[in-house]
């Protein structure tokens, strides 16, 4: 997913990141959050180009998945034991959740479609809580801005039976390491990390220090007192090694038993939530953290109830020259894809085949809900995108049931979602 969202400033960074066998490109969007251009997730996805478990030299495509799959009108759905409900969710931004009229509307697309469940941030990309708080430092440093009424709106959605899952960034915030040093990691020369993006700039919480976790923690409590159903933490991670240099020298662990640590300590603390965490789509392809972010597939998905990867078609590396591109394309479960934004079924369905391998040979009880791309690609050159529409829509979702799931979440920046594309219900 790659977007951050400054009002009202564009602006774009693209990293293309070579190592290991494996081309991997980071797209950063920055612009307005009512914007709809580009539509790329906040928490950016790295690009594909040759898995670490796929041949690195020149593979040669294949024309069909390597496990035959026959799309299934009715598929049978997998069993989700941390909630009731089997969500088919959509993303909305908190601009959206505190427009009444913009959020009588997706209450009525749930009342009228299979839709049932909406992702709302609550510590959104800026670094503030996006409604009035009583979290300690939060309030110390007036990290929140009242978007909308939370209790209101956590209560029209559950009167129309739509689960409220609370969308929470962790470590990535411009604003409180700016206010807290001491919990945030530092460049080289002791400052505060800060990494230029157009006029803003990145920063981090430090993912070793406890008190950071905890920050976290009570902003993700709050919203459990508020009434939402579910806390999906985004930014559940380092900054990438391969774009960024920023101070390590001290850390004692491996950077995944940081990430592991702050997963048990908020699962000890919320002992009854669903927790549910989001990561790049090509943590599902690589065996190795080859972007320093401390993360794996099997280390996330360890304690974690839910994983969501962002598994966006136009994400993954095109054949191209262009930025989007590197010249070969993404090599998927054995087969290569040179334009992957124009094959949705088979990007998800392959990444998907790939993510359900790997989880039940490491014995990892985590349950699978991918973000699925609902926007059009216009960013990557003319002849490498489609337009995404109601077809392009549920040919995702039959992917996600083909490869033995039942849940997904659609992304849409400025929540221009394609109506036809749900299922009446």
């Amino acid at each position: 997913m790659s977007e951050r969202r400054f009002n009202p400033i564009i602006g774009i960074i693209i990293i293309i990141i070579a190592g290991c066998g494996i081309g991997l490109l980071l797209s950063e969007l920055i612009k307005d959050r009512n914007s709809t251009d580009n539509n790329i997730h906040t928490s950016p996805t790295p690009t594909m180009a040759v898995a670490e478990n796929s041949p690195a030299a020149s593979p040669s495509p294949a024309q069909e998945p390597t496990a035959t799959s026959v799309p299934s009108p009715t598929p049978a759905p997998t069993p989700a034991p941390y909630s009731s409900v089997e969500v088919k969710g959509l993303y909305l931004t908190a601009n959206t959740a505190g427009n009444p009229s913009r959020l009588q509307y997706f209450i009525d697309l749930a009342n009228r479609t299979e839709i049932n469940a909406y992702v709302i941030d609550v510590k959104d990309d800026y670094g503030k809580i996006c409604y009035e708080t009583q979290v300690p430092l939060a309030l110390k440093h007036e990290a929140w801005e009242r978007k909308y009424d939370v209790r209101e709106v956590i209560s029209k959605l559950h009167e129309n039976n739509i689960k409220a899952i609370a969308r929470v960034v962790c470590f990535s915030d411009p604003y409180m390491p700016l206010k807290e040093p001491d919990i945030s990691l530092k460049n080289n020369s002791g400052g505060v990390f800060k990494a230029p993006v157009g006029n803003s700039h990145l920063a981090w919480l430090d993912p070793t220090k406890e008190e950071a976790w905890q920050y976290i923690i009570d902003i993700s409590k709050e919203a459990v007192e508020l009434d939402f159903d579910e806390i999906q933490f985004d930014y559940i991670r380092f900054p990438e090694t391969t774009n960024f240099k920023y101070d390590m020298s001290y850390f004692e662990k491996e950077k995944s038993e940081y990430i592991d640590g702050f997963v048990k300590a908020a699962i000890e603390q919320m002992p009854n939530v669903t927790i549910s965490a989001d990561i790049f789509g090509s943590v599902c392809l690589q065996s190795r953290d080859v972007g320093g972010i401390g993360q794996t597939l099997e280390t996330i998905s360890e304690r974690i109830h839910y994983i969501s990867p962002m598994i966006y078609p136009s994400h993954y590396a095109n054949n191209s020259n262009h930025y989007s591109g590197n010249g070969i394309g993404t090599n998927i479960n054995g087969i290569l894809f040179e334009k992957p934004d124009l094959e949705p079924y088979k990007v998800i369905y392959n990444t998907l085949l790939i993510t359900k391998k790997r989880l039940e040979n490491a014995g990892v009880d985590v349950k699978v809900r991918p973000y699925l791309q609902g926007f059009t690609a216009t960013y990557i050159p003319e002849g490498y995108y489609m337009n995404y529409g109601a077809e392009q829509y549920r040919e995702q979702i039959q992917a996600v049931y083909d490869a033995g799931y039942s849940e997904w979440i659609f992304w849409n920046s400025g929540n221009n979602y394609v109506e036809d594309a749900f299922l009446p219900e």
